[in-house]
């Protein structure tokens, strides 16, 4: 399994996906990938890994609650139009999909500000937490 974090550190809420990873890194037994605003160029540490599951954390907008969480299917993903990232969702995931056979997944996480300069909405550092207990839970390392 590969994690990969994905947002601006510098709008708000949007960095919760390297936020995670960074809580995540070293307390797991999975490759963590803080990619930043630009997940493709992550993509061949990602395939170098051959994952059996690509996990992609972001900021979708749900029209929920902040701090609503939810994972979504790869073909889910490309009906939700995944983030406000540069590279299209859709050539993402077919590429890694076909470079990795890798089942596709993401968390997406309803964010309450993504205005520059912001810090994590409340909401989403409650989720931040819980999730991270989850995943350390269920990753140990």
């Amino acid at each position: 399994m590969v994690i990969v974090g994905i947002g601006h550190p510098l709008r708000g809420d949007d960095a919760l996906g390297p936020c995670l990873i960074k809580r995540l890194e070293g307390h797991i037994d999975t490759l963590c990938i803080d990619a930043g605003s630009a997940p493709e160029n992550y993509l061949g540490k990602i395939i170098k890994a051959s994952p059996d599951v690509v996990l992609f954390i972001d900021a979708v907008d749900f029209s929920q609650e902040p701090g609503y969480y939810k994972i979504l299917e790869q073909e889910e993903i490309l009906k939700t139009g995944f983030t406000t990232h540069d590279l299209s969702p859709k050539m993402l995931i077919e590429y890694l999909a076909a470079e990795t056979q890798a089942k596709i997944y993401l968390l997406g996480i309803q964010p309450k500000d993504l205005g520059i300069g912001q810090e994590l909405s409340l909401p989403v550092q409650k989720t931040l937490t819980e999730l991270e207990g989850l995943l350390k839970a269920s990753y140990k390392s």
